[in-house]
């Protein structure tokens, strides 16, 4: 029937002009086409398709034929695979490409991994075919198609392990072959019209010559490919973890990082102008926005990190750029990497800022630095991945990467880094280690031939200002500023032991009466209020606990803004036994600085 439905509308419309079928023509071809393919009439389908009579006809209306032909493809265990490929193939150089190019689109558009990777790699090759036949006015269709392909590519699970790539157990690997392979003679093309612009380029800008050169078609061209570069920078490839090729010799997603890079400098896009775009000045003017949306923040990040984590296209960099000047243009991407919430994002800078930062000469970055925006926002970043990331090795490489940022710094840097942390961090943890730093300092300071202006002498006393000080005064939560109180108790009793009376290299002894009247007394005063408090809620928990009341928890635990599960009364007590040890431990370390102090000031 449905053959019979075909072979009708076939006869009838050969007959009539192509601008003078009936919509009536073209439902009954799409429908009775499509039946005729579901039910295994193909290679009479195919007869038809290939008379040269009906070729006008095929040229108008074949392409609603794709749908059931690609689904016979992506089977390829159908008995009429043979007689449907041909078909296929036919189409392809026969319709419309407009039509064609919808109509494989449509085609392309899956939701299941194994779906997705299956039609990426039966149509984007026919894609390709069609956008080729489009001539020069091809640039919107293929910006079109390959943002339908990135999109798909999205979709699928990323490997997490080198195993997983190895295998390619989600054909990730296998769709970044099929797209670079898809996207090379476009990028051929575009390079052999930048190529022919080398003869109007003028020495004062060759860049620009070589585009004022192009015609709007070819710029056109480029500027789709540079959108797709741009998206694949960011997805997939900021969403992997790329292995080196001494861990695995065959990387599909390597492979494509490469690719991507040598097709930015193909449509004429030099990497380190991309690394380092943030430092270049662009005028307030219209366009603006537009340089920000075909240079991506986060895809210059991604390129950032293939080229100075992996040394991908390394040779595209002038062997004299100074490794200061590599930080300062990579401040910008480490930033925007570490303020990311993803895991893998978060890695990736920690890793860039890592490999900018071990180039540089230790104690070698001027103080001018830190009046640059990225220099104090990188820090802020860092806090919060030593403090807040889930992921213990992360937080862990944060707090080394911290320490290396510091080593870097001049003493002047040093001592003004050291004021914006302690201002800015609130957090305990982070001005504990700030004022780690600090003793590490003063006591090189005070170490013969040592001698600095910056952590002995008039200028470290403001600086101790800062450390020596309760947030709170009294009131100050204890526990909660730990790790500051313990280590500003720590230094000042290093400085009273280090420091003579006599030499009061530091200033300790000037300071002593205003650090007794700001930290020691309200420090003393606080530890008794806690203590007592604490001493308190543990009789009336022990009470309850004995006369077996049963009751919710009395302390409001929290990490951040999320409050931990109740506790149980056993561990309640336990808790509130551990506070009343750490105010012991504190209060013993404040008696023997007190005694210290009375002992060294009578000499």
């Amino acid at each position: 029937m449905a053959l019979e439905q075909f072979c009708d509308v076939v006869q009838r419309c050969q007959a009539l002009q192509a601008d003078s079928y009936a919509t009536e023509d073209h439902d009954v071809f799409m429908i009775a086409g499509r039946s005729c393919i579901e039910e295994g009439h193909s290679a009479q389908m195919l007869s038809i398709v290939l008379d040269d009579t009906n070729q006008e006809l095929v040229r108008c209306m074949g392409w609603n034929l794709l749908p059931p032909l690609v689904q016979v493809l992506l089977k390829k265990d159908d008995n009429n695979l043979p007689h449907c490929l041909a078909i296929f193939n036919h189409l392809l150089e026969t319709c419309r490409p407009k039509e064609l190019l919808i109509g494989l689109l449509e085609q392309l558009e899956q939701e299941e991994p194994v779906a997705i990777a299956e039609s990426l790699h039966l149509l984007l090759k026919p894609l390709q075919r069609v956008l080729l036949r489009l001539g020069s006015r091809k640039a919107s269709s293929l910006g079109m198609a390959l943002s339908c392909a990135l999109e798909q590519v999205a979709k699928l699970p990323k490997p997490h392990t080198k195993e997983q790539e190895e295998d390619d157990i989600f054909l990730l690997g296998r769709c970044c072959s099929d797209l670079t392979a898809f996207v090379k003679p476009f990028v051929q093309e575009a390079e052999r019209e930048l190529r022919k612009g080398d003869s109007k380029a003028s020495a004062i800008s060759e860049k620009s010559a070589k585009l004022d050169g192009m015609s709007l078609d070819q710029e056109e061209l480029r500027t789709e490919l540079l959108k797709f570069c741009m998206s694949t920078l960011s997805r997939p490839l900021l969403e992997v973890q790329l292995n080196d090729p001494d861990a695995l010799a065959l990387s599909p997603l390597r492979d494509l990082a490469t690719e991507i890079l040598n097709n930015l400098n193909a449509i004429g896009e030099s990497t380190p102008s991309l690394v380092y775009q943030p430092l270049s000045k662009r005028k307030e003017a219209a366009g603006f926005l537009e340089e920000e949306v075909r240079y991506p923040k986060e895809s210059l990040a991604s390129l950032a990190h293939l080229v100075f984590v992996h040394h991908l296209a390394a040779d595209t960099f002038p062997c004299v750029f100074d490794p200061v000047f590599c930080l300062r243009c990579n401040m910008d991407h480490v930033s925007l990497l570490l303020s990311r919430s993803a895991d893998l994002k978060i890695q990736k800078g920690l890793e860039l800022y890592e490999k900018c930062l071990v180039r540089v000469e230790d104690h070698s970055l001027p103080s001018e630095l830190l009046e640059i925006k990225t220099f104090l926002t990188v820090p802020q970043n860092l806090t919060k991945v030593m403090t807040l990331c889930p992921r213990h090795d992360l937080r862990r490489k944060g707090l080394k990467v911290f320490q290396l940022s510091i080593d870097k710094f001049s003493l002047e840097a040093k001592y003004n880094f050291f004021r914006f942390m302690l201002k800015t961090s609130h957090h305990s943890g982070v001005e504990g280690y700030i004022i780690k730093n600090i003793r590490s300092q003063v006591d090189l300071a005070l170490r013969p031939g040592n001698a600095n202006i910056w952590f002995e002498g008039f200028r470290l006393p403001p600086l101790l200002q800062l450390v020596f000080t309760l947030p709170d005064g009294p009131e100050t939560d204890l526990l909660q500023y730990l790790d500051r109180i313990m280590e500003a108790l720590n230094l000042l009793r290093y400085l009273i032991i280090r420091d003579k009376v006599t030499e009061n290299k530091t200033g300790i002894w000037t300071a002593l009466y205003k650090i007794e009247d700001v930290f020691l007394k309200p420090l003393r005063f606080g530890i008794n209020m806690s203590r007592a408090h604490y001493e308190r809620e543990l009789s009336t928990t022990t009470t309850e606990n004995k006369n077996n009341v049963k009751e919710t928890s009395v302390i409001s635990v929290s990490v951040g803004d999320e409050k931990l599960p109740s506790m149980t009364s056993e561990s309640q007590i336990q808790a509130l036994h551990s506070a009343l040890h750490t105010f012991d431990m504190m209060e013993s370390v404040l008696v023997r600085t007190e005694e210290l102090t009375e002992v060294k000031g009578s000499i």
